[in-house]
């Protein structure tokens, strides 16, 4: 029992300037999509928020000429100079509308708003600004005196972190001198839709970002397109694979940032209060709705029980429930097909022979949510140490070598990212030369920052977003 519980402080939901409907945004308007529309829900509650116009290849057509006029004519001709006024502009317009944003985000994706608040809405507007330093300095970014941009760029993002996926995709993108158009999730399209209202409140000239609603199909439109040069995604491995085959053959530019089963490794001489404050927060913020989640924990085997019972005693404080409310910890899941599957994993996970527990919170009655779990005794063989659960799983695996350690940290089809626990700097170097994973950090987890780039190895993706690496990819040097 608690020794004190929290009152309720929950944000108003009005701040969202929530609307019963909403459109795609082509050529700088805001038009009726040709699609079925959709409904997005509240995966707090199940409540149906908003009705959601989708696009149909016609719209798909549209969205792509319009960028390519705007690419031509405005967008693309403009000094560099001008292009980053822009950018100022709508990193500005974020940060005055980000409370509102962070509101609807919670809303329509199910994070705790604390999480929107203070780690997705200043990293929008971060990735703006910092983009928007570079518009006019390309030619010092080391991809030639006078690199040129690709042109058209389709976009299609995935519904973990709605709005700064965006930011990942459309900033670096715009800086360079594309055009965008942006398919969003199907399950988290609102934000984006508020994003094309910035940009019209910017004064963007029409047909240089447009944004497409839709489920997959739309994204499948925009990658078969023929005017478009360059295709940016974000999402499941299974899909990434199918865009990279219809890519093949084509003079497209791709970069895919995919899936991951990140091994967090802890030595026994890493401090081990702050290595579960990082093992928490690696796999427990956003409900584990993170590609590059440490989900898998590699601990020495002389700690590992000491650091487990820590482990659970800190994730038995976590708090679940309503979204909105500022002591929240842990929120909804995104969908009830997102649910099913974690359910699926964990269940086989106690088939295998894993000994699961799951923290004593309460879980709402309604609504997709699912209590923080962490699975002891966990073998590389059995599902949850080799499948991506994207939830609030942790599996935690144990080693007694340094090469142990990075074998285990190696055996997985993934390379996204991976954190190393230690006193030792000199050991932190060596394990994370031989660690085959995009990101590695060191006394820390799930750090970000514009500056740096990010993305993975083998089934994990190619290519890298934010820093000037991620320039590259929107350049034809």
């Amino acid at each position: 029992m608690a020794l004190f519980d929290y009152a309720p402080a929950p944000e108003s939901r009005d701040i969202a300037n929530l609307k019963p409907a909403y459109r795609p945004f082509v050529d700088g308007e805001f038009t009726d999509g040709a699609g079925e529309p959709l409904k997005t829900i509240n995966p707090a509650t199940g409540e149906v928020l908003a009705e959601v116009g989708t696009a149909a290849p016609s719209d798909v057509d549209k969205a792509v000429k319009a960028a390519r006029r705007a690419f031509e004519k405005t967008w693309g001709p403009m000094p560099g100079s001008e292009r980053a006024k822009y950018l100022f502009r709508i990193a500005r317009l974020i940060q005055e509308r980000s409370r509102e944003l962070a509101v609807l985000e919670t809303l329509d994706n199910g994070k705790p708003i604390k999480e929107s608040r203070d780690t997705d809405l200043p990293a929008v507007a971060a990735h703006f600004f910092y983009h928007a330093g570079w518009a006019d300095k390309l030619a010092y970014a080391g991809y030639g005196p006078d690199p040129k941009p690709l042109g058209v760029a389709g976009q299609i993002i995935p519904w973990n972190f709605p709005l700064l996926m965006l930011a990942w995709k459309i900033a670096p993108a715009l800086a360079t001198g594309n055009t965008v158009v942006l398919k969003p999730a199907e399950t988290t399209p609102l934000t984006a839709l508020v994003f094309a209202d910035i940009c019209r409140q910017a004064g963007l000239p029409p047909g240089v970002v447009n944004i497409l609603p839709g489920a997959g199909h739309v994204g499948a439109e925009i990658v078969r397109h023929p005017d478009v040069n360059k295709i940016a995604f974000t999402g499941s491995t299974d899909v990434g694979k199918l865009i990279q085959r219809e890519v093949a053959g084509t003079p497209k530019r791709l970069t895919l940032e995919l899936g991951g089963k990140a091994a967090n490794i802890v030595f026994d001489d890493a401090p081990l209060d702050q290595a579960v404050e990082g093992i928490v927060n690696g796999i427990f913020f956003n409900q584990g709705h993170v590609c590059c989640a440490g989900s898998r924990l590699l601990a020495q085997e002389s700690i590992v029980d000491e650091l487990t019972d820590r482990l659970r005693e800190r994730v038995s404080t976590l708090r679940l429930g309503d979204p909105l409310d500022k002591n929240t910890d842990i929120g909804a899941i995104n969908s009830a097909e997102q649910l099913a599957k974690i359910r699926e994993l964990t269940e086989a996970g106690e088939a295998e022979g894993a000994q699961r527990w799951t923290s004593p919170c309460p879980v709402p009655d309604r609504g997709f949510f699912f209590a923080p779990t962490v699975f002891s005794g966990v073998h590389q063989s059995m599902r949850i140490a080799r499948e991506e659960i994207f939830g609030p799983v942790l599996s935690v695996l144990t080693f007694r070598t340094p090469d142990e350690a990075v074998a285990k940290a190696n055996n997985t089809p993934y390379g996204l990212s991976a954190g190393i626990w230690t006193e030792k700097g000199s050991r932190i170097l060596a394990i994370a030369g031989r660690l085959r994973a995009g990101v590695v950090w060191a006394n820390t987890f799930n750090r970000f920052d514009p500056t740096a780039p990010f993305g993975g190895y083998r089934e994990s993706g190619f290519g890298r977003e934010g820093g000037q690496a991620g320039l590259e990819g929107y350049l034809d040097a």
